[in-house]
């Protein structure tokens, strides 16, 4: 009786040992902390050079998010961003995707100035696409929220270039 009840006891243990495992997993997977807020099924990488590494790597288009989080317009753009789904899927299907709210070292990623909302793509080749703009000639690289399908627009413009281009 004595080794039934030990055995008993061992396996109540390893179950809600594992049940407490699969608990911290579960919790360790939720709020990404990287995505900001701009997309939690999407994989973010942390930092610029990272992203660079992974662009080249897996060829796909790096693209660069640059905001604040006290920038009312950047908050407007992220929700109109998260809720697209056309967006979220193509930047976790097809792009290397990286959201920064500091400047990087890389003078190519503001070629105009450093304003926040900036979206800025890179080939995998390594080039920062300058050529890939938006509506507004004094801010080139700034996206409103009711500019989404222009974004979609220069998304798959992007990934168009690459297949012509490498």
């Amino acid at each position: 009786i004595m080794l039934h009840s030990t055995l008993a006891l061992s396996l109540l243990l390893i179950a809600v040992s594992s049940n407490l495992a699969m608990a911290i997993k579960k919790e360790k997977r939720a709020p990404q902390t990287l995505s900001r807020g701009w997309g939690d099924e999407i994989t973010w990488v942390q930092t610029y050079e990272e992203g660079l590494y992974q662009a080249k790597k897996s060829n796909k288009p790096l693209m660069v998010i640059h905001h604040l989080e006290d920038c009312q317009y950047c908050q407007a753009l992220k929700k109109a961003f998260a809720e697209n789904e056309e967006i979220q899927e193509m930047a976790q299907n097809n792009f290397i995707m990286l959201n920064l709210m500091h400047e990087t070292t890389d003078k190519n990623l503001s070629p105009d100035g450093q304003y926040v909302p900036r979206i800025m793509f890179v080939d995998p080749s390594l080039t920062v696409r300058a050529d890939i703009t938006g509506r507004y000639s004094n801010r080139l690289y700034t996206y409103e929220p009711q500019d989404i399908p222009f974004l979609i627009e220069n998304m798959k413009k992007a990934l168009r270039l690459i297949q012509t281009e490498l």
